[in-house]
């Protein structure tokens, strides 16, 4: 290990040490996870892309890295990794390698021996900040902001691709699925055309429209946004899913907006606003829905608990409802699973 440090935007340096493979300046915005488990399927969410992803768990990587089939999508999607401490040594069954040998495998930079709780005190009270994980800079250089990349580009499914079989179709919009959901889909007897985000699917026969997790602003997903207004127009059942609901809420004149440290993690609590039942949800999203923007005939259907923001909406009369967690889990409580058991109930 060489020492290397972490220069944010927002201020501050953070010291570490980076394996001695690793060379150059490497870009990202910083976040916090709070899970303690489940570091590869986060690290293979796309939800992650471009981002430099801290861990607040002391000790990361002590079983290993299992096959692909384990993974949340065909690679690692973050920028970088920063932990407090690495298990170089790790013990499991289904481990294939260490986390050491899979970031080297797949180019990913690491940081290691940092002050992982400082780091998240800070991006805490300053918000989520741009950084840059380097062996030589003194300070910040110029950073392409990150409003100005188009993530889901890059993460969604570029043709169509059919899954499972059955009476009933559901259109997939793939802004950066996570596996997970797909597995979650199939487990009910339909058809899934998996479609890239920017597919228009409005002429097509379908039964319902999921529409999927992913990375960035949803304000920049125009394509996506137009697409799910033509099919709304048909009223078919559609079901959102973190991106999937800030684009549904974009779709119905309704705003969002940047949260200040963003949610991360798979032990935030979530209530359902009818049956007053708390649930752990697992949940990686940096954007909101502003609750006084919901135009009429919308409703609240989820709550965090923990800063009251929205974590759900849904149409009082209409099949259309969408959450901001993950009810796929994968890191995580699979508490909420069966709102998938209710999409396909609808269709």
């Amino acid at each position: 290990m060489n020492p290397s440090r972490l220069i944010l935007k927002s201020g501050p340096t953070f010291e570490g040490f980076s394996p001695s493979w690793q060379r150059g300046d490497f870009f990202g915005e910083v976040v916090f996870t709070t899970g303690m488990t489940g570091y590869v399927e986060s690290l293979t969410d796309p939800s992650f892309a471009g981002q430099i992803l801290v861990f607040t768990f002391p000790l990361i990587g002590n079983y290993g890295v299992p096959e692909p089939s384990f993974w949340e999508s065909k690679k690692i999607q973050v920028s970088g990794v920063i932990v407090a401490e690495l298990c170089t040594h790790p013990s499991h069954f289904q481990s294939r390698c260490s986390l050491l040998q899979w970031l080297q495998e797949q180019k990913i930079p690491l940081m290691t021996a940092v002050d992982t709780r400082a780091l998240t005190i800070h991006l805490r009270t300053k918000g989520t900040a741009l950084g840059v994980i380097t062996p030589s800079r003194e300070q910040m250089p110029a950073f392409v902001e990150e409003s100005a990349v188009h993530f889901v580009s890059s993460v969604s499914c570029k043709e169509p691709i059919l899954y499972g079989k059955g009476k009933k179709r559901v259109i997939a919009v793939d802004c950066g699925m996570k596996e997970n959901i797909m597995r979650h889909l199939l487990q009910f007897p339909i058809e899934v055309k998996r479609v890239p985000y920017d597919y228009d699917y409005t002429n097509e026969d379908y039964d319902g429209i999921f529409i999927s997790n992913g990375p960035g602003d949803p304000m920049q997903n125009k394509e996506t946004i137009a697409v799910l207004q033509k099919a709304m127009r048909k009223t078919k059942p559609i079901f959102g899913i973190c991106l999937g609901a800030q684009m549904l809420a974009l779709s119905i004149g309704a705003r969002t907006y940047k949260l200040h440290f963003g949610h991360r993690g798979h032990n935030q609590p979530c209530i359902d606003t009818k049956t007053k039942k708390c649930y752990l949800t697992s949940q990686n999203h940096g954007y909101a829905v502003d609750e006084g923007s919901l135009p009429g005939g919308w409703e609240v259907s989820w709550r965090n608990l923990n800063d009251q923001t929205i974590e759900g909406i849904a149409h009082k009369d209409l099949p259309f409802f969408a959450v901001q967690f993950h009810p796929e889990a994968a890191p995580g409580p699979t508490d909420s699973v069966g709102l998938f058991k209710t999409f396909y109930q609808m269709l």
